[in-house]
Protein backbone atom coordinates (compact mmCIF):
# COMPACT_ATOMS: atom_id res chain seq x y z
CA UNK A 1 0.00 0.00 0.00
CA UNK A 2 1.50 3.53 -1.37
CA UNK A 3 2.19 6.22 1.29
CA UNK A 4 0.02 9.46 0.51
CA UNK A 5 1.75 12.52 -0.68
CA UNK A 6 0.69 15.90 0.04
CA UNK A 7 2.48 18.00 -2.86
CA UNK A 8 2.59 22.18 -3.13
CA UNK A 9 0.72 22.48 -6.57
CA UNK A 10 -0.19 26.04 -8.10
CA UNK A 11 -1.86 24.29 -11.16
CA UNK A 12 -4.92 22.30 -11.82
CA UNK A 13 -3.01 19.03 -13.51
CA UNK A 14 -0.34 18.91 -10.31
CA UNK A 15 -1.15 16.36 -8.03
CA UNK A 16 -1.87 16.95 -4.58
CA UNK A 17 -2.30 13.33 -3.05
CA UNK A 18 0.04 11.13 -4.18
CA UNK A 19 -1.39 7.10 -3.40
CA UNK A 20 0.20 5.41 -6.28
CA UNK A 21 -0.72 2.69 -7.41
CA UNK A 22 -4.04 3.37 -6.39
CA UNK A 23 -4.93 6.63 -7.10
CA UNK A 24 -3.79 10.35 -7.40
CA UNK A 25 -5.93 13.32 -6.59
CA UNK A 26 -4.97 16.63 -9.00
CA UNK A 27 -5.58 20.02 -7.59
CA UNK A 28 -8.75 20.38 -10.00
CA UNK A 29 -10.39 17.46 -8.05
CA UNK A 30 -9.92 15.49 -10.91
CA UNK A 31 -9.25 11.66 -9.50
CA UNK A 32 -7.10 9.23 -11.13
CA UNK A 33 -7.40 5.44 -10.17
CA UNK A 34 -5.25 2.74 -11.17
CA UNK A 35 -6.59 -0.16 -9.92
CA UNK A 36 -10.34 -1.56 -9.45
CA UNK A 37 -11.40 0.23 -12.70
CA UNK A 38 -11.86 -2.72 -14.04
CA UNK A 39 -15.70 -3.01 -14.91
CA UNK A 40 -17.55 -6.03 -16.50
CA UNK A 41 -21.21 -5.91 -18.07
CA UNK A 42 -24.56 -7.84 -16.41
CA UNK A 43 -26.35 -10.78 -18.00
CA UNK A 44 -26.27 -14.53 -18.04
CA UNK A 45 -23.19 -15.97 -16.45
CA UNK A 46 -22.11 -19.10 -18.55
CA UNK A 47 -20.73 -20.68 -15.76
CA UNK A 48 -23.18 -20.60 -12.86
CA UNK A 49 -26.24 -19.06 -15.25
CA UNK A 50 -26.36 -16.66 -12.69
CA UNK A 51 -28.35 -13.45 -14.22
CA UNK A 52 -27.31 -10.04 -13.38
CA UNK A 53 -28.44 -6.62 -13.94
CA UNK A 54 -28.19 -2.91 -13.06
CA UNK A 55 -30.59 -0.87 -11.64
CA UNK A 56 -30.69 2.79 -10.51
CA UNK A 57 -31.54 3.08 -6.59
CA UNK A 58 -31.96 6.63 -5.66
CA UNK A 59 -31.91 9.13 -8.79
CA UNK A 60 -31.22 12.04 -6.20
CA UNK A 61 -27.73 10.66 -5.64
CA UNK A 62 -26.88 8.50 -8.99
CA UNK A 63 -26.87 5.32 -6.43
CA UNK A 64 -26.84 1.88 -8.15
CA UNK A 65 -26.98 -1.68 -7.56
CA UNK A 66 -26.13 -4.27 -9.49
CA UNK A 67 -28.72 -7.80 -8.94
CA UNK A 68 -28.32 -11.42 -9.53
CA UNK A 69 -31.00 -13.68 -9.59
CA UNK A 70 -30.19 -17.72 -9.86
CA UNK A 71 -30.45 -19.54 -13.39
CA UNK A 72 -33.14 -21.79 -11.96
CA UNK A 73 -34.70 -20.57 -8.85
CA UNK A 74 -37.60 -22.87 -7.66
CA UNK A 75 -41.25 -21.27 -8.45
CA UNK A 76 -42.64 -22.15 -5.10
CA UNK A 77 -40.05 -20.99 -3.18
CA UNK A 78 -39.09 -17.21 -2.51
CA UNK A 79 -35.41 -16.60 -2.24
CA UNK A 80 -33.65 -15.48 0.70
CA UNK A 81 -32.61 -12.08 -0.07
CA UNK A 82 -28.58 -10.99 0.10
CA UNK A 83 -27.54 -7.20 0.11
CA UNK A 84 -23.57 -7.09 -0.16
CA UNK A 85 -20.99 -4.53 -0.20
CA UNK A 86 -17.67 -4.87 -2.15
CA UNK A 87 -14.65 -3.81 -0.49
CA UNK A 88 -12.02 -1.72 -1.75
CA UNK A 89 -10.69 0.54 1.35
CA UNK A 90 -13.61 2.80 0.49
CA UNK A 91 -11.55 3.95 -2.32
CA UNK A 92 -11.30 1.79 -5.01
CA UNK A 93 -13.61 -0.96 -7.09
CA UNK A 94 -17.42 -1.01 -7.57
CA UNK A 95 -19.94 -3.57 -8.28
CA UNK A 96 -19.50 -3.99 -11.56
CA UNK A 97 -15.75 -4.88 -11.02
CA UNK A 98 -14.78 -8.57 -12.18
CA UNK A 99 -13.67 -9.49 -8.91
CA UNK A 100 -16.88 -8.97 -7.47
CA UNK A 101 -19.06 -9.44 -10.23
CA UNK A 102 -17.64 -13.01 -10.38
CA UNK A 103 -17.93 -13.43 -6.60
CA UNK A 104 -21.23 -12.47 -6.33
CA UNK A 105 -22.25 -15.44 -9.50
CA UNK A 106 -20.40 -18.31 -7.48
CA UNK A 107 -21.90 -17.05 -4.02
CA UNK A 108 -25.49 -16.49 -6.03
CA UNK A 109 -25.43 -20.02 -7.47
CA UNK A 110 -24.29 -21.59 -3.88
CA UNK A 111 -26.70 -20.00 -1.83
CA UNK A 112 -29.70 -19.86 -4.07
CA UNK A 113 -30.46 -16.08 -3.46
CA UNK A 114 -31.29 -12.83 -4.46
CA UNK A 115 -28.28 -10.55 -4.20
CA UNK A 116 -28.25 -6.82 -4.41
CA UNK A 117 -24.61 -5.21 -4.82
CA UNK A 118 -25.00 -1.75 -3.82
CA UNK A 119 -22.56 0.44 -5.72
CA UNK A 120 -21.87 3.28 -3.23
CA UNK A 121 -19.80 6.70 -4.04
CA UNK A 122 -16.25 6.22 -2.81
CA UNK A 123 -13.45 8.30 -1.34
CA UNK A 124 -12.26 10.65 -2.22
CA UNK A 125 -15.06 12.40 -4.31
CA UNK A 126 -17.54 11.18 -1.46
CA UNK A 127 -15.83 10.64 1.91
CA UNK A 128 -17.15 9.01 4.38
CA UNK A 129 -19.77 8.78 5.94
CA UNK A 130 -21.40 9.24 2.50
CA UNK A 131 -20.52 5.16 1.52
CA UNK A 132 -22.75 4.48 4.93
CA UNK A 133 -25.33 6.94 4.11
CA UNK A 134 -26.08 4.69 0.16
CA UNK A 135 -25.80 1.39 1.81
CA UNK A 136 -28.72 2.15 4.65
CA UNK A 137 -30.49 4.09 1.34
CA UNK A 138 -29.73 0.98 -1.00
CA UNK A 139 -31.05 -1.41 2.46
CA UNK A 140 -34.22 0.48 3.21
CA UNK A 141 -34.96 0.59 -0.67
CA UNK A 142 -34.73 -3.62 -0.76
CA UNK A 143 -37.01 -3.98 2.37
CA UNK A 144 -39.60 -1.44 0.72
CA UNK A 145 -39.96 -3.81 -2.37
CA UNK A 146 -39.68 -1.54 -4.73
CA UNK A 147 -42.92 -2.00 -7.33
CA UNK A 148 -40.60 -1.53 -10.52
CA UNK A 149 -38.53 -4.21 -9.27
CA UNK A 150 -39.50 -7.53 -10.33
CA UNK A 151 -36.66 -9.73 -8.56
CA UNK A 152 -37.76 -8.45 -5.52
CA UNK A 153 -41.28 -8.84 -5.67
CA UNK A 154 -43.45 -10.73 -3.04
CA UNK A 155 -43.22 -14.54 -3.91
CA UNK A 156 -40.00 -13.99 -5.50
CA UNK A 157 -37.74 -12.82 -2.80
CA UNK A 158 -38.03 -13.64 1.27
CA UNK A 159 -37.55 -10.45 3.11
CA UNK A 160 -37.71 -12.47 6.35
CA UNK A 161 -34.56 -13.67 5.79
CA UNK A 162 -32.66 -10.93 4.95
CA UNK A 163 -28.66 -10.64 5.00
CA UNK A 164 -26.12 -7.99 4.60
CA UNK A 165 -22.46 -9.03 4.02
CA UNK A 166 -19.58 -7.02 3.59
CA UNK A 167 -17.15 -5.35 6.32
CA UNK A 168 -16.81 -2.13 8.12
CA UNK A 169 -19.73 -0.78 6.04
CA UNK A 170 -22.02 -3.39 7.09
CA UNK A 171 -21.21 -2.74 10.70
CA UNK A 172 -22.44 0.80 10.35
CA UNK A 173 -25.30 -0.24 8.55
CA UNK A 174 -26.40 -2.17 11.49
CA UNK A 175 -26.07 0.34 13.50
CA UNK A 176 -28.13 2.97 11.61
CA UNK A 177 -31.15 0.36 11.40
CA UNK A 178 -31.16 -0.29 14.83
CA UNK A 179 -31.07 3.74 15.26
CA UNK A 180 -33.80 4.12 12.19
CA UNK A 181 -35.37 1.37 11.25
CA UNK A 182 -35.58 -0.07 7.79
CA UNK A 183 -39.14 2.14 6.86
CA UNK A 184 -41.24 -1.35 7.67
CA UNK A 185 -42.00 -3.35 10.81
CA UNK A 186 -42.22 -6.45 9.03
CA UNK A 187 -38.60 -6.63 7.41
CA UNK A 188 -36.19 -8.26 9.64
CA UNK A 189 -32.47 -8.92 9.35
CA UNK A 190 -31.49 -12.12 9.81
CA UNK A 191 -28.02 -12.60 9.42
CA UNK A 192 -25.18 -10.48 9.18
CA UNK A 193 -21.74 -11.13 7.53
CA UNK A 194 -18.51 -9.18 7.79
CA UNK A 195 -16.30 -11.07 6.50
CA UNK A 196 -12.42 -9.43 7.04
CA UNK A 197 -13.47 -6.31 8.29
CA UNK A 198 -11.41 -3.15 8.31
CA UNK A 199 -10.80 -1.84 11.58
CA UNK A 200 -7.83 -0.63 13.67
CA UNK A 201 -7.13 1.66 16.45
CA UNK A 202 -4.06 3.77 17.67
CA UNK A 203 -2.75 1.04 20.30
CA UNK A 204 -1.59 -2.32 18.65
CA UNK A 205 -3.36 -5.90 19.69
CA UNK A 206 -2.35 -9.17 19.11
CA UNK A 207 -0.10 -9.72 16.36
CA UNK A 208 -0.28 -6.20 14.95
CA UNK A 209 2.95 -4.36 14.45
CA UNK A 210 3.93 -1.31 16.46
CA UNK A 211 3.20 2.65 15.61
CA UNK A 212 6.72 2.56 13.57
CA UNK A 213 5.78 -0.13 11.19
CA UNK A 214 5.69 1.19 7.39
CA UNK A 215 2.10 -0.65 6.53
CA UNK A 216 1.14 0.67 10.35
CA UNK A 217 1.41 4.19 8.93
CA UNK A 218 0.31 3.58 5.88
CA UNK A 219 -3.20 1.68 6.19
CA UNK A 220 -3.47 4.91 9.10
CA UNK A 221 -3.28 7.18 6.43
CA UNK A 222 -4.91 5.60 3.86
CA UNK A 223 -8.21 5.63 6.72
CA UNK A 224 -7.37 9.59 6.81
CA UNK A 225 -7.80 10.13 2.86
CA UNK A 226 -11.22 7.94 2.73
CA UNK A 227 -12.24 9.92 6.03
CA UNK A 228 -10.85 13.32 6.49
CA UNK A 229 -12.80 14.10 9.09
CA UNK A 230 -11.81 11.44 11.12
CA UNK A 231 -10.62 11.70 14.73
CA UNK A 232 -7.60 9.29 13.72
CA UNK A 233 -7.61 5.51 13.82
CA UNK A 234 -9.61 5.41 17.13
CA UNK A 235 -12.56 7.16 15.68
CA UNK A 236 -15.18 4.86 16.24
CA UNK A 237 -15.84 4.40 12.62
CA UNK A 238 -12.65 2.35 12.50
CA UNK A 239 -12.49 1.19 15.79
CA UNK A 240 -15.53 -0.17 17.73
CA UNK A 241 -14.04 -0.88 20.94
CA UNK A 242 -12.80 2.65 20.95
CA UNK A 243 -14.33 5.18 24.01
CA UNK A 244 -17.31 6.47 23.20
CA UNK A 245 -18.34 3.77 20.10
CA UNK A 246 -22.11 2.85 20.39
CA UNK A 247 -22.93 -0.74 21.97
CA UNK A 248 -23.28 -3.66 20.08
CA UNK A 249 -26.28 -5.06 22.54
CA UNK A 250 -29.09 -3.61 19.98
CA UNK A 251 -27.49 -4.81 17.05
CA UNK A 252 -30.58 -5.73 14.83
CA UNK A 253 -29.60 -9.35 13.60
CA UNK A 254 -30.74 -12.56 14.65
CA UNK A 255 -27.23 -13.93 13.86
CA UNK A 256 -23.65 -12.90 12.77
CA UNK A 257 -20.99 -13.92 11.37
CA UNK A 258 -17.61 -12.31 11.59
CA UNK A 259 -14.80 -13.93 9.65
CA UNK A 260 -10.85 -13.69 9.58
CA UNK A 261 -7.52 -15.07 8.21
CA UNK A 262 -4.53 -15.98 9.73
CA UNK A 263 -2.06 -14.02 7.58
CA UNK A 264 -4.07 -11.16 7.50
CA UNK A 265 -3.08 -7.91 9.59
CA UNK A 266 -7.17 -6.80 10.55
CA UNK A 267 -7.63 -10.52 12.22
CA UNK A 268 -7.24 -9.24 15.82
CA UNK A 269 -9.39 -6.51 15.26
CA UNK A 270 -11.90 -9.14 13.79
CA UNK A 271 -11.54 -10.99 16.67
CA UNK A 272 -11.94 -8.35 18.98
CA UNK A 273 -15.30 -7.08 17.56
CA UNK A 274 -16.67 -10.29 17.85
CA UNK A 275 -15.77 -10.34 21.49
CA UNK A 276 -17.53 -7.15 22.15
CA UNK A 277 -20.55 -8.50 20.51
CA UNK A 278 -20.57 -11.77 22.81
CA UNK A 279 -20.10 -9.62 26.16
CA UNK A 280 -22.49 -6.91 25.28
CA UNK A 281 -25.83 -8.37 26.26
CA UNK A 282 -26.55 -8.72 22.72
CA UNK A 283 -28.75 -12.00 22.53
CA UNK A 284 -28.34 -13.07 19.17
CA UNK A 285 -26.54 -16.24 17.69
CA UNK A 286 -22.41 -14.60 17.17
CA UNK A 287 -19.96 -16.81 15.30
CA UNK A 288 -15.87 -16.81 14.45
CA UNK A 289 -14.97 -17.99 11.59
CA UNK A 290 -11.34 -18.54 11.46
CA UNK A 291 -9.50 -19.56 8.51
CA UNK A 292 -5.62 -20.37 8.35
CA UNK A 293 -3.15 -21.21 6.75
CA UNK A 294 0.08 -20.05 4.37
CA UNK A 295 -2.68 -19.03 1.91
CA UNK A 296 -5.34 -17.03 4.10
CA UNK A 297 -4.11 -13.68 3.42
CA UNK A 298 -6.67 -10.90 3.61
CA UNK A 299 -9.75 -11.26 1.35
CA UNK A 300 -8.39 -14.74 0.14
CA UNK A 301 -11.54 -15.82 -1.02
CA UNK A 302 -11.26 -12.71 -3.70
CA UNK A 303 -7.92 -13.02 -4.60
CA UNK A 304 -7.62 -16.89 -5.02
CA UNK A 305 -11.18 -18.23 -5.47
CA UNK A 306 -10.62 -21.32 -6.54
CA UNK A 307 -8.47 -22.78 -3.59
CA UNK A 308 -9.72 -25.02 -0.88
CA UNK A 309 -9.99 -22.23 1.46
CA UNK A 310 -11.94 -19.97 -0.61
CA UNK A 311 -14.50 -22.69 -1.91
CA UNK A 312 -15.01 -23.86 1.74
CA UNK A 313 -15.39 -20.10 3.06
CA UNK A 314 -18.10 -20.04 0.26
CA UNK A 315 -19.80 -22.85 1.48
CA UNK A 316 -19.91 -21.75 4.82
CA UNK A 317 -21.49 -18.62 3.32
CA UNK A 318 -24.27 -20.40 1.78
CA UNK A 319 -24.75 -22.58 4.43
CA UNK A 320 -24.86 -19.84 7.28
CA UNK A 321 -27.72 -17.95 4.77
CA UNK A 322 -30.17 -21.41 4.00
CA UNK A 323 -29.74 -22.35 8.16
CA UNK A 324 -31.30 -21.25 11.18
CA UNK A 325 -34.63 -18.98 10.90
CA UNK A 326 -36.64 -19.03 7.78
CA UNK A 327 -40.00 -17.77 7.08
CA UNK A 328 -42.60 -19.24 5.24
CA UNK A 329 -41.50 -22.69 5.73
Amino acid sequence: MAALTPIESVSADEITVDAFPFARVYKSGRVERFIGTAVVPTGVDSATGVVSKDVLVDPATNLSARLYLPGHPQPDRALPVLVYVHGGGFLIESAASPTYHNYLNALVAAAGVVAVSVDYRRAPEFPLPIAYDDCYAALRWVASRPPDEPWLAEGQADLGRLFVAGANIVHHVALRVGEKGLGRDDVVIDGLLLIHPFFWGSEPIGSEPDASDTERQRTEQMWRWACPGTTGVDDPLINPAAEGAASLVALPARRVVVAVAEKDALKDRGRVYHELLTTSGWKGEARLEETEGPDSSHVFHLVNPACDISVNLLKTVAAFINSGHSSGE
